[in-house]
C-alpha cells in the first residue's frame, strides 16, 4: 500500500523544522498504518531524535515529537489531554460505544487526526485528544446518542486506562509470524495471508507484507479487527516437535 505523499512530507517538515530551529515539533495523531510509514521514511529524516506517545502505555493512536531533549536541555510535554465523559444520570445512560463518541465528537467539527484513543469504563469513558480542543469539547459535547453527559479534563488518569494483558501459551510449528498470528486468533492459512495482502499486519509499528518473518522475543504484532500481542518467546517443545510459545494478549481478549 502506497503511503500518503503530503503526510510523509509534512513528517519531513516538521523533522527538518526541529532540527533546523532547535525547538520540539510534534504531528497530530497518527494510527498505525501512518506510523509504519514513519518507520519507513525515517532513516532519511533530518537526525533530531524522535520520541513517540499516545498518552498512555500502549496507545493505539499517538504523536510523534521530533526534538531531542538531551541536545536542547529541556523537555516539552506532549500537547495531549484526557478527557472524563461521564452520564448527568447514570440510571438511565445508554452502554455507549467507541463509534457513539467519535461520532459524538466528529459532529462537532473535530478531525479525526485530533483525537487519540477512547477507553470505555461503562458508564463512563475517556477520551484523548490534542491539548488545543479540550475546552472546546468540554464546552460542547453534552449530548452522545440520547444520553445527557458532561465532560471534563481529567489530570490524574484512572486504572481503567492501564492496559491489561493476558499471558497465554500456543503450539506452532515456528517462529514464523503467520503461523502465530495463525494460531493466536484462530485463523486458517488462507484467512491469514489474506490480512497479510490487505496490509493489516504491523511488527513492532511497522505494516508488513511478507508472511514468513521470523518473530523475536519481546516483538509486539498488531493485527487490524483482531488485536495486539507480544511474543514472550519458546516455552518448550511438544512430543511431536512443535514448539511451545508464550504470547501477551493486550486487552486480554482473543476472538
Amino acid at each position: 500500500m502506497e503511503a500518503d505523499a503530503y503526510q510523509l512530507r509534512h513528517l519531513a517538515d516538521l523533522a527538518e523544522k526541529a532540527d533546523r530551529c532547535h525547538c520540539f515539533t510534534f504531528t497530530a495523531f497518527l494510527n498505525e498504518a501512518e506510523l509504519s510509514d514513519y518507520y519507513a521514511m525515517r532513516h532519511a529524516l533530518a537526525p533530531c531524535g524522535a520520541t513517540i506517545w499516545g498518552g498512555r502505555e500502549a496507545a493505539e493512536r499517538v504523536m510523534i515529537r521530533f526534538g531531542d531533549p538531551e541536545q536542547l536541555g529541556y523537555a516539552e510535554e506532549f500537547p495531549i489531554a484526557c478527557i472524563k465523559i461521564k452520564p448527568l444520570q447514570e440510571k438511565f445512560a445508554e452502554a455507549l460505544t467507541h463509534r457513539d463518541i467519535l461520532g459524538a465528537v466528529m459532529h462537532l467539527g473535530v478531525k479525526r487526526s485530533e483525537l487519540g484513543d477512547i477507553v470505555l469504563a461503562i458508564p463512563d469513558a475517556y477520551l484523548f485528544c490534542r491539548e488545543p480542543i479540550a475546552d472546546y469539547l468540554c464546552r460542547e459535547l453534552n449530548r452522545i446518542r440520547h444520553t445527557s453527559v458532561r465532560a471534563t479534563v481529567t489530570d490524574k488518569l484512572p486504572e481503567v486506562l492501564t492496559v491489561t494483558t493476558e499471558p497465554i501459551e500456543v503450539q506452532v510449528a515456528s517462529e514464523r509470524l503467520d503461523g502465530v498470528i495463525a494460531k493466536v486468533y484462530r485463523l486458517s492459512r488462507s484467512q491469514c495471508l489474506q490480512l497479510f495482502r490487505e496490509g493489516k499486519i504491523f511488527l513492532n509499528g511497522r505494516r508488513l507484507m511478507q508472511a514468513d518473518v521470523q518473530l523475536k522475543e519481546a516483538d509486539t504484532v498488531s493485527v487490524r479487527g483482531y488485536g495486539k500481542f507480544r511474543f514472550l518467546g519458546m516455552r518448550g517443545t511438544t512430543r511431536k516437535g512443535n514448539h511451545i510459545v508464550g504470547i501477551e494478549l493486550f486487552g486480554g481478549q482473543r476472538k
